[in-house]
């Protein structure tokens, strides 16, 4: 396990953001209580909890992109005082990494306050496209602990990025929201990417990274759309295993030349790293409270308002072992099959899909873990 923790965060180069040791937006800075918190409950002790958790603030979002993991969703969303039940409920779990998303979580405006909470031994990463950010809120978020944002950009242009976004606007507001960052200072600042098909090309990305690099940011977190939502459920969105590769490849290539931090998540979910832990390792509350297995696969266990997370995550986690595969990327068809014009899937549906789903086998990390 030292060995591959070794080779694997020798990929990355330690940057230092007001303080923070950080390789990439995915770990807790290495000087962190939340870092310390991941040797000491996941790799020494090996406890069963999730590490890793994303919370919907909110679902409202001015923003209407195509391929959203949470578009369509809806319910009655949570109070502040469940939010924080929820954040508490997940660190006592096991989770050190928890993800603030939406819609947009700058809507919700307790957000700061649910920062600081969570950021006592979490590391705390907001992900949004800048809607609803000034000064004052970047300050508050900082000061209160949050360590990482990834601002939406998937595109150098800006009329392309607007039309990806529906939202006319969309390239300005990121902008501005890097440059806000950038001020405030004291916060790792990363673009969040969603590469289309068209854009996964190697000069297409090298050309991308290469705007990414002139905003000044730290980091680059690239994926390519997932399929989440009905209008992505085909092959046709889906990226063969050799581009990946390259993707990976691509991204090693540019981290050992310096410059900015370039963190694929195809490189982070793949086999021979730590793999797909949805509903294993991962863990994701939507808005509304329901509890699904990551932010991009639409099953639902339950809702925190009817059972508590505990028990919700033991029933989903007995189904869902650490796999080499992202589960969305190959089981897309059963979701059409399942479907019935709302997401996410009801319980019902949920356990009959996992009934015909195959996982792959345990990745590295899991199988050395195991040892």
């Amino acid at each position: 396990m030292v060995r591959f923790l070794y080779d694997y965060m020798g990929k990355f180069k330690v940057q230092d953001v007001g303080g923070h040791l950080i390789l990439h937006s995915h770990l807790p800075p290495l000087n962190s209580r939340a870092y310390k918190r991941f040797i000491d409950e996941h790799l020494i002790k090996n406890v069963e909890g999730p590490s890793h958790a994303q919370v919907g603030l909110t679902n409202a979002c001015p923003q209407k992109c195509a391929y959203c993991y949470s578009r369509g969703r809806k319910g009655e969303p949570m109070d502040t005082e469940t939010i924080l039940r929820v954040v508490r409920d997940l660190r006592e779990m096991g989770v050190f990494w928890l993800g603030f998303t939406g819609g947009e979580p700058l809507l919700n405006r307790d957000i700061v306050r649910i920062t600081e909470d969570a950021a006592a031994d979490c590391a705390v990463k907001l992900f949004t496209s800048g809607f609803g950010l000034t000064e004052e809120l970047a300050a508050g978020l900082r000061d209160a602990g949050l360590f990482s944002v990834s601002v939406s950009l998937d595109h150098w242009n800006e009329e392309v990025h607007d039309r990806g976004r529906g939202f006319p606007g969309a390239y300005r507001t990121a902008l501005r929201a890097v440059e806000t960052f950038r001020n405030v200072g004291g916060v790792q600042i990363g673009i969040s990417s969603v590469l289309s098909k068209e854009l996964i090309r190697p000069d297409k990305v090298e050309e991308f990274l290469g705007f990414l690099s002139g905003l000044g940011v730290h980091e680059a977190w690239l994926s390519e759309a997932k399929p989440s939502v009905p209008a992505f459920w085909s092959e046709e969105f889906i990226i063969p295993v050799e581009e990946r590769r390259e993707l990976a490849r691509l991204q090693d290539r540019w981290n050992k030349d310096g410059g900015i931090t370039v963190n694929y998540l195809g490189h982070f979910e793949s086999g021979s790293h730590f793999g797909c832990n949805a509903g294993s390792k991962m863990i994701y509350v939507d808005a509304f409270g329901e509890v699904s297995p990551c932010v991009f696969t639409p099953l639902t266990f339950g809702n925190v308002r009817e059972r508590s997370l505990r028990e919700i995550f033991t029933e989903m986690s007995a189904r869902f072992p650490p796999s080499d595969t992202c589960f969305m990327n190959a089981e897309y068809g059963l979701f059409r099959k399942y479907y019935e014009g709302a997401l996410p899937l009801s319980r019902e549906h949920t356990h009959g899909l996992l009934e015909e789903a195959r996982f792959g086998p345990p990745p590295k990390f899991h199988k050395l873990r195991s040892r």
